[in-house]
C-alpha cells in the first residue's frame, strides 16, 4: 500500500503537468481541486522540488511548474521518494539491498522466490510508467466509452 504522502504527491504532479507549458500552479489552487491538506501539500511540493522534477515561481503568476517533462518521471521515482525501497523484502531491493537477518540461504529461500516474481512485475509497471503516460491516457476515452461510440 502506498502512503497518503506518495498518493498526493502523484495527484499533484498529474495538477502540474496537466497545466499547459510555462504556466504555474499553486499549491492552494492544488489543495483546493484535489482535496489535499495545504500544509501537507506544501511539504510534498518542497519535497519534489529538492528532487529536481518541480520548480516554484513567486510572484503574480507564481506557483510550481514541472521541471523535467512529465514523460520522464515514472510513478516508481516519486514512490521511492516519499515511500522508500519498492521492494517487499530488503534482500530484493535494488538500492537499498541488505541480506535478511534469519535467512541461511539467499539462492534457496522460497520466500524470496516467490516474493521476486511478484516485486519484478510491479517494479517494471513502475518505473516505465510516467506521469506523462497517465495524462496521455487521460485524454483518450476510456473503453466502455469507445464501445458505446462503436456499438
Amino acid at each position: 500500500m502506498i502512503s497518503n504522502k506518495a498518493k498526493y504527491a502523484l495527484r499533484a504532479l498529474l495538477a502540474i503537468a496537466a497545466q499547459p507549458e510555462g504556466e504555474a500552479l499553486t499549491s492552494t489552487e492544488i489543495a483546493r481541486r484535489h482535496a489535499i491538506p495545504h500544509k501537507f501539500l506544501e511539504q510534498i511540493l518542497l519535497d519534489l522540488k529538492k528532487s529536481g522534477i518541480l520548480e516554484s515561481r513567486r510572484g503574480k503568476a507564481g506557483g510550481y511548474v514541472m521541471l523535467r517533462p512529465a514523460d520522464t518521471i515514472s510513478f516508481g521515482e516519486v514512490l521511492r521518494i516519499f515511500d522508500g525501497p519498492l521492494a517487499p523484502l530488503p534482500c530484493l531491493s535494488r538500492n537499498a539491498y541488505r541480506r535478511c537477518e534469519d535467512c541461511e540461504n539467499e539462492a534457496r529461500c522460497m520466500i524470496r522466490r516467490e516474493f521476486a516474481r511478484s516485486y519484478e512485475a510491479s517494479r517494471q509497471v513502475l518505473d516505465s510508467r510516467t506521469i506523462g503516460d497517465a495524462l496521455n491516457e487521460g485524454q483518450e476515452l476510456p473503453l466502455a466509452a469507445q464501445n458505446r461510440r462503436v456499438g
